[in-house]
């Protein structure tokens, strides 16, 4: 596993953390670390899970993904 810095535009506030921290946390082979506002740090095996699961998860909790890391 691999650690990654997750850049995340629109977040403003504790609430925006958790918000995004249940998605991120509802991710199989996904390990969070941490969730702070407009970033995250996470752990996994890129060959098991792909970047696009992580946009999505970002994207239903009403944010965008900005770069991985």
């Amino acid at each position: 596993m691999k650690t990654h810095a997750i850049t995340i535009e629109g977040m403003s506030c504790q609430h925006c953390v958790a918000a995004v921290k249940k998605e991120l946390m509802n991710i199989p082979l996904l390990t969070l670390d941490d969730v702070q506002v407009g970033k995250a740090t996470v752990q996994y095996d890129e060959t098991q899970l792909d970047a696009s699961t992580l946009r999505e998860a970002i994207h239903n909790a009403g944010f965008m993904l900005v770069s991985i890391q």
